[in-house]
């Protein structure tokens, strides 16, 4: 698992430059990769960005066009069994033993299980069913709700 507290000054200078340039954070994924040849995954990016305090640029926009997805899912999904076409997250008041922070996921199509980050902050996600694995984009939402959901609890002790 990458943490922000591996980068260097000069990585941490560079990706605070690409990101007042206008990057994000897939942008700042890939030019890690190519300027330093670190391979980080885009929910590891989304969390050492907010570790350093960067902020991304257009990232409104970034949650409306998620908020448009969402929409899209819901339609695309609608006529599955259970699901109500989005992905839903909950943090748990205690975390579960072994993890920073845990909490339930329900998946576009219903399907629910378990997440956690970690004392490594390391995340993983425990699905009910056994063998199921999400869709790509229920994963992207997961990043996206998981975000959300953590910015949420900062501060109230989680």
């Amino acid at each position: 698992m990458f943490s922000a507290k591996e980068l260097s000054e000069e990585q941490v200078a560079a990706l605070r430059a690409w990101a007042a340039e206008g990057g994000q954070l897939a942008d700042l994924q890939k030019k890690l990769k190519e300027e330093f040849g670190l391979n980080v995954t885009y929910m590891d990016m989304r969390f050492a960005v907010l570790d350093l305090g960067i902020e991304i640029q257009g990232e409104e926009e970034e949650e409306e066009r998620s908020d448009d997805a969402d929409a899209v899912l819901e339609e695309a999904s609608g006529s599955s069994e259970g699901g109500d076409g989005k992905v839903s997250v909950t943090v748990d008041q205690i975390a579960q033993a072994g993890a920073m922070v845990s909490g339930t996921i329900v998946f576009s199509d219903g399907e629910k299980g378990r997440w956690l980050i970690d004392a490594m902050g390391r995340p993983s996600l425990d699905p009910d069913t056994a063998g199921y694995r999400p869709t790509e984009e229920d994963l992207m939402a997961f990043q996206l709700e998981l975000a959300k959901a953590l910015d949420s609890t900062r501060g109230l002790g989680y």
